[in-house]
């Protein structure tokens, strides 16, 4: 079976990312090998890692990341895991919950498209209740709309494909691909819209994915507010906010 990596960039997550752990060892397809990549944390996310893989169902390897940025962790851990012989990658966060299907659907995807596929996200149900999850799909859907329209995103610049919103947090590409585009930006943010267009620019392999489920944390809203993360996913920054609480 062509060898599947998944990379989860990890940032202060001790509270979050046992649940993504646990999630992802509820994968009916567990031929993987699993790569968290820890920003230089300062709490217990890597000892929550190591605690894990020695229980884990699949392999777990922890790296650390020095250089600050989700980007950063991504590159450095997609590279990581080519150089080690990944064929397909797979990523998503560390405050997210893949349903039991996802590497499953990930895997047939992304070997139907050769290119990358881009998961369905939903709002996770214990951080927010019926209208926190509404909201959160209110401003997905206004993002999504922004980018289609948006002027810099026409073909007309050099894209071979429409645009179309892709979540970092629910993705998987092949190794090929990953390198022949150079891979996600390390900065600025937002890297993922910045790697979908270079994806854009040079190849028409570009899927969505209605299987390859992830329910998505909401904190965003609770630390921005509605119109503040309406302001982020309009591409307007996070108001001169700290770190990006995701």
């Amino acid at each position: 079976m062509t060898e599947l990596w998944v990379v989860v960039p990890a940032y202060q997550e001790e509270a979050r990312i046992a649940g993504t752990l646990d999630a992802l060892a509820r994968q009916h397809d567990r031929d993987f090998r699993l790569l968290v990549v820890d920003n230089d944390s300062c709490d217990r996310t890597g000892e929550v890692v190591r605690e894990f893989a020695s229980r884990a169902p699949f392999p777990v390897e922890l790296l650390v990341e020095t250089e600050k940025g989700v980007g950063c962790a991504v590159d450095t851990g997609f590279r990581h895991a080519i150089s080690a012989g990944a064929a397909l990658l797979a990523r998503t966060d560390a405050d997210c919950l893949p349903q039991p299907g996802w590497t499953a659907a990930a895997r047939a995807a992304v070997l139907r498209s050769g290119g990358l596929v881009c998961g369905h996200i939903t709002a996770r149900h214990d951080e927010h209740g019926l209208l926190g999850r509404a909201a959160f799909r209110a401003l997905v859907t206004l993002g999504a709309a922004f980018g289609r329209i948006r002027p810099a995103h026409h073909r007309r610049h050099g894209y071979l494909v429409p645009y179309r919103m892709h979540a970092g947090n629910n993705m998987a590409i092949t190794a090929e691909l990953y390198l022949a585009v150079g891979g996600m930006p390390r900065r600025p943010s937002p890297t993922d819209r910045t790697f979908i267009n270079r994806v854009r620019r040079h190849t028409t392999a570009i899927v969505h994915c209605r299987d390859m489920v992830v329910h998505n944390s909401t904190r965003r809203i609770r630390a921005y507010g509605v119109l503040g993360t309406a302001r982020w996913y309009l591409e307007r920054g996070s108001g001169g906010r700290g770190v990006d609480p995701r």
